[in-house]
């Protein structure tokens, strides 16, 4: 290492999400010393409720680190502009613990916020409104043949919340860890279609907020 990289100070890469922004990751970096103001001060009048943190990690090389991530889900890039990403956190977390690097997503929580309990309670509200999905209310129907995105693999639907994946009887999220060949669960909604559409599309239809009265 040259000493003007021992010398710079010390960054994180930083994974978050936003409930109000479902499906979508946001992947960015900023100094260590004043990482969890940086993120609060993501939460502008534009954005309904603040971000939630989903991991940040130690790196002496943010910049490269975040360079490679971004070009690694180039294809999910909602902007060029922007750092939002289509995909699931634990896709760029899995990236990162594979660098070794050090994980300071506690110690980057425990620093000063600059918000206020409510608007942190309004973000956590928000997101247990997203309920668990249901086939039916989905107008997906048993019987129904999903296909996996990635390599079209099939699930049948056997009842509201159940598919049959090679004989076996299992969660969507559960078929999506085997047809997926990982060790972790992601939200499976993004990976599957069902008659050419995405789960993610209908799953939004069917539990859209009801639009207030004006």
């Amino acid at each position: 290492m040259n000493s003007s990289s021992a010398s710079s100070p010390l960054s994180v890469v930083y994974v978050l999400t936003n409930p109000a922004m479902p499906n979508l990751v946001k992947i960015g970096r900023t100094s260590h010393d004043d990482a969890k103001t940086r993120i609060d001060q993501l939460y502008t009048t534009g954005v309904p409720v603040p971000f939630t943190i989903e991991y940040v990690c130690k790196v002496p090389n943010s910049a490269e680190v975040e360079k490679a991530l971004h070009l690694a889900f180039a294809p999910h890039r909602i902007n060029p502009k922007r750092e939002f990403f289509s995909i699931e956190p634990a896709q760029a977390i899995a990236i990162l613990k594979l660098l070794h690097v050090a994980d300071a997503t506690q110690e980057i929580e425990s620093q000063p916020s600059l918000l206020d309990q409510a608007e942190v309670e309004a973000a956590i509200q928000l997101s247990r409104k997203r309920p668990n999905l249901n086939f039916e209310e989905m107008q997906i129907p048993i019987g129904a043949v999903l296909t996996c995105k990635s390599n079209g693999r099939h699930a049948v639907v056997v009842s509201n919340r159940k598919v049959r994946l090679e004989d076996e009887e299992m969660s969507l999220t559960a078929a999506t860890r085997r047809v997926l060949d990982i060790e972790y669960s992601v939200a499976p909604c993004p990976h599957w279609l069902y008659e050419g559409q995405s789960l993610t599309v209908l799953y939004d239809a069917a539990y859209a907020p009801e639009s207030s009265e004006v």
